[in-house]
């Protein structure tokens, strides 16, 4: 990746801040911009195989009309925005569940050394 990677920090599970992550990646991917986006602690929640748990803020956002965080995680993966999961991140938040297809389990010094444009935090 070039220094035009943006790179996205997701700490949090709270819906919004997930949504908002990967409108923020996949706007950037279709631009032509590299981007890792790297989920730690609750933010894991994003990158497990099983989205059960924002089924009531996508069924929210369809009714108003935005991408859903399903159809977001979709379009990033087709834009080949990088995922990873926390390895640390995983451990401390229990989260034993299947990740999502393409999604790498590492740790921040990867994320650092890939993410050496700008980094935003959710």
């Amino acid at each position: 990746m070039t220094s035009d990677t943006l790179g996205i920090l997701l700490i949090s599970g709270e819906p919004a801040r997930v949504h908002y992550a990967f409108v923020l990646a996949t706007g950037a991917a279709a631009i032509g911009r590299d981007v890792i986006l790297f989920a730690t602690d609750a933010g894991c929640a994003a990158l497990l195989r099983d989205l059960s748990g924002l089924a009531a803020f996508d069924a929210h956002a369809t009714a108003r009309g935005v991408a859903t965080f399903s159809e977001l995680r979709n379009a990033a993966s087709e834009l080949q925005v990088r995922m990873i999961a926390c390895e640390a991140g995983l451990r401390l938040f229990g989260r034993d569940a299947p990740l999502a297809d393409g999604v790498e389990i590492a740790g921040v010094v990867t994320f650092l050394e890939a993410a050496q444009g700008q980094v935003i935090t959710l």
